[in-house]
């Protein structure tokens, strides 16, 4: 009996939650560098209005 489906499996398992943890990582950096981008906006500054911050 040989081993290699089971360590291939393994490898798989192990390549597919590497990726799914990557995409996730780089899908929640890009919301954030989007909400970084709205909040350096500068309309606030060119009307004169006071922020609530």
């Amino acid at each position: 009996m040989t081993h290699l489906p089971y360590i291939l499996a393994s490898y798989g398992l192990a390549t597919l939650i590497a990726l799914v943890l990557s995409i996730g990582a780089a899908l929640r950096l890009k919301q954030a560098r989007t909400q970084l981008a709205v909040l350096e906006r500068p309309s606030d500054r060119t009307t004169g209005a006071t922020s609530p911050l």
